[in-house]
């Protein structure tokens, strides 16, 4: 076995030598035949893109050349009218069919008319004998040509059409077509396309930089060709610089500037436009990729002599390991009895703490309740003075009109007697009612969440903190809203909140010259917004985070436990709402409390 291994350690160098020279070559060579379809694909849609956009131009200068107007210039071409009429008609066309420019020109090679006659650079006067185009048009042919325009500066492709009257050449009709939207798509893309005219100058490219460049050399021959046409203008022309090679039938180019680039090159010549197109393509993605593969089947080769050198020794040590596995066995399942004993302790504690917890948490729950009775005690203490006054002014009034009921029957005043006894029955309800409100106010409450009328826990509320308002003097104003009905909560409880609340906006404003406290009701969405504001000295900005701590007050000793707003607060907490505090901008405290409205279904359950 041993012997085995060190066959195959001393195979594997010559195993992965013959991937590295012999599969590198094969996987760039089948990636560079994908790459090459791909860019067929783009330089068969280019040229298609190309030829689709001249032929749309090619039969118009035909059908131009024989409208009435433009053959009736060139029999007359010193009309002044015509020349007018013409250069109207030619801009028009050219702006309809959104060419470069259309103009006429004499046999001489003198423009007469232009579409773009109204232009700093127009073609009337000018004069284009030299181009091909002219010349072959001239001779009766149907031309083509590709420049840069010599007046205009613009690149374009032209066609020329022969005018003719009677059947004899009396001009020549020029359509220029733009190629700059075609030239704009290329820009960015996966693939470097440029055009290419038979002398190999660039005359279309995505790459600005390499226009009126050769890929050809630029011999004195090429170059007196090009000048004799001019068809590049003043343009000048460079040599592309690049050199060629070969990978198998494929064609590359590596360019030899600092931004060194080797590119496959795939060529179509276009014969009725006389230029070649050609795609390049970076093969730095088509190498990569062919050493990622090499390097994908190198580790892969490295994993399978590895796996194998790891059979042949796991074959060796088996039976080692099975002993050393029944060891681990017996070990483990020791370990898990001693881990169940533990988990069951820890369980058994857990259990502990979590009865502890729920009795912690009632008694914490009692305690709250507790403290809550507490502060409505300690309210109804405070107001006992005021509640006091309240009910012995009844029974003052009510030990009056009995003493007087005596004397008005002893005088057989009977039906007087009886008003007495009706105004003491009446003050005795006054008393039962207050009496009522405060009983139901001091007792724990013991009550669900549910649907509560806003208006009724008000009215309530005015009931117990009358006294207290009449003792301060103060002007309580009541805003609710039309849809402001019914709020989750409970009734208690939100009126020991209300008395709470409105009994410190009675002590803030009390002895002060604006004793108005403001309560507003206001629906928004599905919250119901209760407003509590006094025109008292407002709530300090140092103090505003500390407001609701239990025992924290701002009135003087044996006038308050600091409880009611810490109690308020939790209350509306539990209701689901919220309790705020700030300073309003004129002046005075405002408490926002918002709850919950009831919805629909709850309220028809009530």
């Amino acid at each position: 076995m041993k012997y085995r291994l060190l066959a195959a350690l001393c195979l594997a160098p010559l195993l992965l030598f013959a991937v590295v020279f012999q599969g590198g070559a094969w996987a760039t060579r089948s990636y560079m035949d994908e790459a090459s379809l791909q860019a067929s694909s783009a330089l068969r849609l280019a040229v298609s893109a190309l030829s689709g956009h001249l032929s749309r131009y090619e039969p118009l200068p035909a059908l131009i050349a024989d409208h009435d107007d433009i053959k009736e210039l060139i029999a007359h071409p010193d009309d002044k009218a015509l020349r007018d009429t013409a250069d109207v008609y030619l801009k028009d066309i050219n702006r309809l069919l959104e060419s470069s420019d259309i103009y006429v020109m004499t046999l001489d090679g003198n423009t007469i008319a232009a579409s773009n006659y109204d232009q700093p650079a127009s073609f009337v006067g000018q004069n284009f004998s030299y181009r091909p185009y002219f010349q072959d048009a001239a001779m009766g042919r149907q031309s083509r040509f590709y420049a840069l325009g010599t007046t205009s500066l613009k690149r374009g492709y032209y066609f020329a059409s022969p005018i003719r009257i009677d059947g004899r050449i009396s001009g020549v009709i020029v359509f220029k077509v733009d190629i700059d939207s075609i030239e704009t798509s290329w820009r960015g893309g996966e693939y470097k396309i440029f055009v290419s005219d038979p002398e190999g100058i660039v005359f279309m490219t995505g790459s600005p930089e390499w226009l009126y460049s050769s890929i050809l050399p630029l011999n004195s021959a090429r170059l007196q060709r090009t000048q004799a046409s001019r068809r590049y203008a003043e343009a000048e022309l460079k040599p592309l610089p690049i050199t060629r090679s070969t990978l198998d039938d494929h064609e590359l180019m590596t360019t030899t500037t600092a931004d060194r680039r080797e590119y496959l090159v795939l060529s179509q010549y276009m014969p009725e436009a006389d230029w070649t197109v050609n795609v390049l393509m970076d093969t730095a993605s088509i190498r990569a990729q062919a050493r990622t593969t090499i390097i994908a089947i190198v580790l892969f080769l490295c994993l399978a002599g590895l796996a194998l050198a790891i059979v042949l020794q796991r074959r060796a040590r088996l039976a080692e390991r099975m002993r050393m596995q029944a060891e681990a066995r017996n070990e483990l399942e020791h370990r898990v009895e001693e881990r169940t004993a533990d988990l069951a302790l820890v369980n058994e504690r857990i259990e502990e703490e979590i009865a502890e917890r729920r009795l912690t948490e009632k008694e914490l729950r009692k305690t709250q309740a507790d403290l809550i009775q507490a502060g409505k005690l300690a309210g109804l203490g405070q107001m006992s003075a005021a509640l006091s006054h309240e009910l012995n002014q009844p029974l003052a009034a009510a030990k009056t009109y009995a003493d007087s009921a005596a004397m008005l029957i002893d005088l057989d005043r009977v039906p007087e007697a009886r008003d007495n006894v009706r105004r003491i029955s009446g003050l005795i309800d006054r008393m039962a009612s207050i009496s009522r409100h405060l009983r139901n106010f001091a007792r724990k409450p013991n009550e669900k969440l549910g649907p509560v009328a806003l208006d009724a826990v008000i009215a309530d509320t005015l009931e117990i903190v009358s006294a207290r308002l009449k003792t301060a003097d103060a002007d309580l104003q009541i805003e609710l809203a039309g849809d402001a009905g019914m709020v989750n909560a409970g009734s208690v409880r939100l009126q020991q909140v209300l008395v709470n609340i409105i009994t410190n906006a009675a002590d803030a404003i009390e002895g002060l010259a604006d004793r108005r406290i403001h309560v507003v009701t206001e629906r928004q969405n599905e919250k119901i917004i209760l407003i509590i504001r006094d025109h008292g000295p407002g709530v300090p900005a140092a103090i505003t985070e500390r407001i609701f701590d239990p025992f924290y007050t701002t009135k003087g000793v044996g006038k308050g436990l600091g409880l009611g707003l810490s109690i308020s607060y939790n209350i509306v907490k539990d209701f689901g709402g919220s309790l705020s505090v700030s300073d309003h901008p004129e002046g005075g405290a405002v408490f926002r409390i918002e709850l919950e409205a009831a919805t629909a279904a709850q309220e028809a359950a009530e």
